[in-house]
């Protein structure tokens, strides 16, 4: 594949040929008063008018048109996905505290590396993650960061539509009153997940701009404040320890109560219930918690999108941007957190991996957490185009980079994707692994790794050499990616490896 001429002329030091005049000049890096301009900032001479008066056409160079609020929402939506119903379960696997410490500093790392990257993207004017692993170190460093940007967001959106695939047939079950051992069709998940890719999903990934996902993301966001009011509300509603249901639950209730009056008069006392587990824990540590850092950092990867959404937004600028990213971040931190301390107060180590799945204990047929579950469903089906935006893009950098746009190719990629992750989706074990082997994989490439080390080269050492406190800290923030990569695949490669034993040992 033969790589543009504008990359041609990229170097791997942030500067470019003088003999291209839509590249940024040699000289230095744009100050960062430009950034601050309140009537656009300009991020490189990239973005003005060249000599003959026109401006060279890019992938990513057009004008944006998605309000600061929209972008809030599209970012938002982004970063808010399933992983929201696996962090009770991680609070019961971690405590309460390091919980909240390891929230708290995976949010602020995140945080971070989005102002590491959008300074490395001001710099040489680029709004494409892949075009800044072609900056930084070549075609090498263009497909790496297309392949972790694929892999991750083929994740996510594996991990939405196994959540579709899991709770539809339970939400029109509940509805129909229909036997749960039958063989209807509109009851079989796999059905279910096809018919919504191919009717909801496919025409919202077929929009030309992300902008225009605005209003579908503000919508899924408000589904999820419905999702965490209901948690919160059935925290004060359900007695522990809970009893579970079951068709002979009245008959069953009936005689416990029988049975505990005889006690009682017999014994003078009254039969003490097992609430031994009913009661929260500050700091646990088990083999489940080496699933526990994976899935916060999968819950706050946002950062394919964020160059994307900083393309669109309406007169850019990288403390626009950064403003965008943080008001995001704050909210979905403050929502993740009280989600998962009001589902872990609820059950504590009763809680399962996939939260709405315990609500069905007590009763699957509670009207509220059905209505919990349709709003998970929309949430979370109208992330999924949101999603599959970059991995397009990725795709198209990688494979196609001097193409102009075309509709055929739009849709045959969005097509190709969503038929991959539907049969994903259909043989995927369950939703924790999904979450903790792409967690532990991509998320610290996307978080730590490429935007530290894309910084690191992009910035010129005449500004910042490596001895300077920036460049310092980007190398921490770098081997931190590559400790915790390592950590956490070998605690998931331990804990399998252990589950693997006790299977055989069963045997």
């Amino acid at each position: 594949m033969e790589p543009s001429q504008s990359e041609m002329n990229i170097l791997s030091n942030g500067k470019s040929d003088h003999g291209d005049d839509t590249c940024l000049p040699s000289k230095t890096p744009l100050d960062e008063e430009q950034f601050e301009d309140p009537e656009g900032g300009l991020e490189s001479e990239e973005f003005l008018p060249s000599g003959n008066g026109k401006k060279a056409i890019r992938f990513t160079d057009f004008e944006g048109k998605t309000s600061f609020g929209m972008s809030v929402f599209n970012l938002g939506n982004a970063i808010m996905g399933s992983g929201i119903l696996g962090l009770a379960y991680a609070m019961a696997n971690t405590g309460i505290l390091l919980f909240l410490f390891l929230l708290s500093a995976v949010a602020a790392l995140s945080a971070y590396s989005i102002h590491l990257l959008l300074k490395a993207a001001g710099i040489v004017g680029i709004r494409a993650y892949e075009q800044l692993g072609y900056r930084a170190f070549g075609t090498p460093g263009k497909m790496a960061a297309g392949i972790a940007i694929t892999l991750q967001n083929i994740g996510a959106m594996s991990s939405y539509l196994y959540i579709v695939k899991s709770e539809l047939p339970l939400v029109i079950q509940a509805f129909l009153k229909a036997d749960p051992n039958s063989d209807l069709w509109y009851l079989n998940g796999n059905y279910l997940v096809i018919i919504v890719s191919a009717s909801v999903i496919l025409p919202l990934a077929l929009m030309k701009q992300l902008g225009y996902l605005g209003y579908t993301s503000g919508f899924s966001l408000s589904c999820m404040v419905f999702f965490l009011t209901a948690v919160i509300f059935k925290k004060f509603q359900t007695p522990c320890p809970f009893e579970e249901f079951s068709v002979n639950s009245t008959a069953a209730h009936h005689s416990l109560n029988v049975s505990n009056h005889v006690q009682e008069y017999i014994t003078g006392a009254a039969p003490e219930e097992d609430d031994s587990h009913c009661g929260p824990r500050m700091i646990t540590l088990n083999t489940q918690t080496a699933y526990t850092i994976p899935i916060l950092a999968f819950a706050f990867v946002c950062h394919p999108e964020v160059l994307p959404i900083y393309t669109e937004l309406r007169n850019p600028s990288k403390k626009k941007m950064q403003k965008v990213s943080n008001i995001s971040i704050l909210v979905m931190y403050t929502m993740y957190f009280l989600a998962a301390l009001f589902g872990y107060l609820t059950f504590y180590d009763k809680v399962e991996p996939e939260l709405l799945h315990t609500y069905s204990r007590i009763d699957p047929y509670d009207t509220l957490i059905l209505c919990v579950r349709v709003a998970v469903l929309t949430a979370v089906t109208l992330t999924v185009p949101i999603v599959l935006f970059p991995v397009r893009r990725a795709i198209l950098q990688m494979l196609f980079p001097t193409k102009p746009f075309s509709w055929i190719r739009h849709v045959l990629i969005a097509l190709i994707l969503l038929s991959f992750i539907n049969m994903l989706v259909i043989f995927a074990p369950n939703i924790l692994g999904i979450f903790g082997v792409i967690g532990a994989t991509s998320a610290p490439c996307l978080i730590f790794i490429f935007p530290a080390v894309f910084y690191i080269r992009i910035v010129p050492k005449e500004d910042e050499p490596m001895t300077s406190v920036p460049k310092i800290v980007a190398v921490f923030f770098a081997v931190l990616g590559v400790s915790f990569m390592v950590m956490s695949l070998s605690f998931i490669i331990i804990d399998w490896t252990s589950g693997t034993s006790r299977a055989a040992g069963g045997h």
